[in-house]
């Protein structure tokens, strides 16, 4: 079981360098990945490795330039990075501040399909604290998005992330799922273990575009008419809808730092998540950035004003 605690008050980066390998779930290609330890206020910076100029890239909610099926990242030389939801996800559950991602090709390994693997490495690595206190964000001011029959919105919450979203399929397997979830205090264990899907009949949808070129059983979930092609069946009951908040938490940690709000979806995915930040930003009346001073705080830290300082 994981649960991250906002107790953890310093900035923190991994304790040593982990490797790992796998393919692209869109574009087929074997990729290897590393994480390596970083300073303090880097934040998290990936780095193509198969490149040799130009190939820093920074997971940044404006920096996104594709959001079809996948978050896709671009620096100003049009390098890009893509599927870094899972692992950015996986990020912002352990609490990683942090870190520097090399891989030598385009697409983040998609593993299983979920973060499980991304998670288990992190918790067997560990981290590192620094002596440097970490950096908020906390939503002031309510913020709706609507297109046409999805919907996403943040508003402020006093101590924490919790996140509620709303699927609704046709089809009869998938149906309508709901989940809410508290980032910082909830088990993650059944988010973080949640698979990408996809239904039968857009496979080939999907290799019409091009994507897809790495997908297979191993690595998502496929749906035909009410049955689950996947031998070993769901891994919970919510595992679809679960899915999509593993992905919002990717997309959300495109802020750079960890967010205090709270966020409701309906039938959203990471356009409308990229959507819902740009307009967040646009004015910094509806944010504030925070810096946590003191030793220990409790859940109640954000009311508790002599240990907060804005910064922005």
């Amino acid at each position: 079981m994981y649960i991250f605690y906002m107790s953890v008050l310093s900035q923190t980066t991994i304790s040593n360098k982990i490797s790992l390998s796998g393919i692209g779930v869109h574009t087929g290609k074997a990729v290897n990945l590393s994480i390596l330890p970083s300073y303090p206020n880097s934040g998290i910076i990936f780095k193509r490795i198969d490149l040799k100029e130009n190939n820093i890239v920074i997971p940044n909610f404006a920096n996104v330039s594709d959001a079809k099926l996948c978050t896709t990242i671009s620096n100003e030389f049009g390098v890009k990075v893509s599927t870094i939801e899972h692992l950015m996800a996986a990020f912002l559950g352990f609490g990683l501040d942090n870190a520097i991602v090399e891989l030598d090709s385009q697409e983040v390994p998609i593993l299983d399909g979920s973060a499980k693997d991304f998670i288990k490495i992190l918790k067997k690595t560990g981290l590192k604290k620094s002596d440097v206190p970490i950096k908020l964000i906390k939503i002031n001011n309510l913020i709706e998005f609507e297109d046409e029959d999805k919907f996403i919105s943040i508003d402020k919450s006093n101590t924490t992330l919790d996140i509620e979203f709303e699927i609704n399929f046709k089809n009869k397997l998938i149906k309508n799922q709901r989940n809410k979830v508290n980032i910082f205090e909830d088990n993650l264990d059944d988010i973080f273990n949640s698979r990408t899907f996809c239904l039968y009949e857009d496979i080939k949808k999907l290799k019409k575009l091009g994507l897809g070129k790495g997908g297979s059983l191993e690595n998502a979930i496929v749906v035909k008419d009410d049955e689950i092609l996947n031998s070993e069946g769901l891994r919970n009951e919510k595992e679809f809808v679960n899915h999509k908040i593993l992905d919002c938490m990717g997309d959300l940690y495109l802020v750079g730092y960890r967010i205090i709000g709270s966020l409701k979806c309906r039938h959203g995915g990471h356009s409308l998540t990229n959507k819902l930040l740009r307009k967040v930003f646009s004015d910094n009346r509806n944010y504030s950035l925070l810096e946590i001073k003191g030793k220990s705080l409790p859940h109640s830290f954000i009311n508790n004003r002599h240990k907060l300082k804005s910064i922005a």
